[in-house]
């Protein structure tokens, strides 16, 4: 076993003992819950743009797309466009590093990596701010809701020619919208790659705390993403590579974590 090979054992390990502690988990959950009170995921930024993430998910965000290797994102629900600067960035790096590997010269205007995002209210100074943004060349905009026919017919135009799609899905979090979305996307992820669905840990915490959202305890993304896996099991349902469509949801990356806005949220597919 290589050294290499003996710190991996020594994390996986490690990520197994978070995850069979239950008081450690629960502390977890508990800081979590506390900390919207604060608004603490607002508080940070992706290269300039206010990304809404716990830390902690980004360096998911990070973790995965090396792993995975995607020559597309896709990710509903917008904001500030933080999220898909970040998805950008690090298509850019991937870009970078198959050019050191390869010795060849770098054009970042011609990379067929790209991210695409779907919002159904691009608000002007968002937009603004990402069309000056130095990863703007990377992110196609679309406006309009995520589900609606017209727009999933443009995200599938931009799927053409692409070999490797993940997916972020962040945006209505009630769970008729968020199932209806795991319907239409979750089949474009490739094998391999990952469809992300944000905010599931709405289900656990008090139901006072999103009174005055559509969303709450029993209607939310973590009660889609069962609903949706539960589907799956009874169906026997085919991706849009006509390949049995199959996901796990990946309990390492949420012990790996402890804290996450995602619980049950990281679906590979298998």
């Amino acid at each position: 076993m290589t050294e290499e090979q003996k710190f991996a054992a020594y994390v996986r390990a490690n990520i197994e003992s978070a995850g069979n502690d239950r008081d450690f988990l629960g502390l977890s959950n508990i800081w979590v819950r506390e900390s919207i009170h604060h608004r603490y995921a607002q508080n940070f930024t992706w290269l300039g743009r206010p990304i809404i993430q716990v830390p902690q998910d980004t360096y998911a965000i990070q973790e995965l797309i090396w792993s995975c290797r995607p020559d597309l994102v896709i990710e509903t629900g917008i904001a500030h466009g933080g999220s898909l600067v970040m998805s950008a960035s690090m298509l850019a790096m991937l870009d970078y590093c198959d050019a050191v590997q390869t010795g060849q010269v770098l054009d970042p205007k011609s990379s067929r990596r790209k991210v695409v995002g779907v919002d159904i209210d691009i608000r002007a100074h968002n937009r603004a701010a990402l069309d000056a943004h130095p990863m703007r060349h990377k992110i196609e905009l679309i406006q309009g809701s995520s589900v609606a026919e017209d727009v999933f017919a443009q995200v599938l135009k931009h799927t053409e020619g692409h070999e490797r799609i993940m997916i972020f899905l962040d945006s209505n979090h009630t769970h008729a919208h968020v199932l209806a979305e795991l319907e239409l996307y979750a089949p474009l992820t490739t094998k391999g790659c990952y469809c992300v669905v944000w905010d599931t840990g709405v289900e656990d915490l008090p139901a006072a705390m999103c009174g005055d959202r559509p969303w709450g305890k029993g209607d939310n993304p973590k009660t889609a993403v069962w609903a949706y896996m539960k589907a799956l099991d009874e169906e026997g349902r085919k991706a849009s590579d006509g390949a049995p469509l199959k996901f796990e949801i990946d309990k390492v990356i949420e012990h790996k974590l402890a804290i996450t806005a995602s619980p049950d949220g990281f679906l590979k597919r298998i």
